[in-house]
């Protein structure tokens, strides 16, 4: 039986090791996380939301699927770099995702819809309200009217759905532009992304055991029970969330793009600094059934494709 383990020791003498230090780090798994799966994005129900990839998540003994989901930011100019998955040491550790003026890195992996493992192309906020590139995201023109299209900026990605960076993944490393990203100013995960979570680890049909690696809920126009669609959330009037708590003092994250831009019970420890997220509560035996886990010591971290 494959062991989860959380080896807070490990964990800092693999830091202590590289140049650059991972995200969080607040669980280890030993087996790989399912493929990105390919689905069609759902489109913007109100303007001023922004697209949140979906991502595997862990907790009970597997991975499971957070959709995809439009979903209101943490503030106005904001942009969401998303969390993703590293190996280094025979383990698969999770980065935490988080808000902020710049797209960071996210460890090259290429999940759709704009984040095709380096920035994102769909869309950007133009004085207090967010343009989106109709050439990349889905959004009826009726509801939303800040639009554009420029086919230029979108990414045509690697091709590889690798969920996670490192030996038999994919193997970005972060720029300088985005390890000085890593010292801004970033906010954590909202409650309505935390929910959104929660929601997807209660559901059984999430899980990769039961879904073979392709969930029946892959992305949403909204979390479940967000009725506030009567006002424009990405325009100045947007409610802002705790004061940018986190700094991350050295650690990659994402890139700029030219905007200035899980878990069922979290668990989250600062690892190094970067950016945190929830990570998986439960963690016991690895899934049984998910691709073999590279046997490479190599391993990125968060400063360099790291797990967090």
């Amino acid at each position: 039986m494959k062991k989860c383990t959380v080896l807070i020791v490990l964990l800092t003498c693999l830091l202590a090791s590289r140049t650059t230090s991972f995200a969080q780090l607040s669980v280890q798994i030993s087996v790989a996380p399912p493929l990105i799966p390919v689905y069609v994005q759902p489109a913007c129900p109100v303007e001023g939301y922004l697209w949140v990839p979906g991502y595997w998540a862990y907790g009970f003994d597997d991975y499971y699927w957070v959709p995809g989901v439009w979903i209101v930011p943490a503030q106005t100019g904001f942009l969401w770099t998303p969390g993703y998955w590293g190996y280094a040491g025979g383990y698969y550790g999770w980065s935490a995702g988080y808000w902020g003026a710049h797209i960071g890195y996210y460890g090259g992996v290429c999940y759709g819809h704009g984040y095709d493992g380096d920035g994102y192309s769909g869309g950007h906020w133009d004085h207090g309200a967010f343009q989106y590139n109709t050439a990349v995201s889905n959004v009826n023109v009726n509801i939303v009217h800040n639009t554009y299209v420029n086919r230029a900026e979108v990414h045509a990605g690697s091709g590889n759905r690798s969920s996670f960076n490192g030996a038999g993944g994919v193997t970005a490393r972060p720029t300088d532009n985005q390890r000085q990203i890593m010292k801004e100013n970033h906010i954590q995960a909202s409650a309505a992304q935390h929910t959104h979570e929660q929601a997807a680890a209660n559901n059984r049909s999430q899980f990769a055991t039961s879904n073979k690696g392709k969930p029946s809920t892959q992305g949403m126009s909204r979390v479940a029970g967000d009725q506030n669609h009567s006002a424009a959330p990405g325009r100045s009037g947007v409610k802002q969330t705790a004061p940018a708590q986190n700094q991350h003092a050295q650690a990659p994250v994402k890139q700029n793009t030219t905007p200035a831009q899980h878990n069922p019970q979290p668990q989250q420890q600062h690892a190094a600094p970067a950016e945190q997220r929830n990570a998986p509560s439960q963690q016991r035996s690895a899934p049984q059934q998910q691709h073999a886990a590279p046997q490479h010591n190599a391993a990125p971290a968060h400063g360099e494709g790291h797990p967090r």
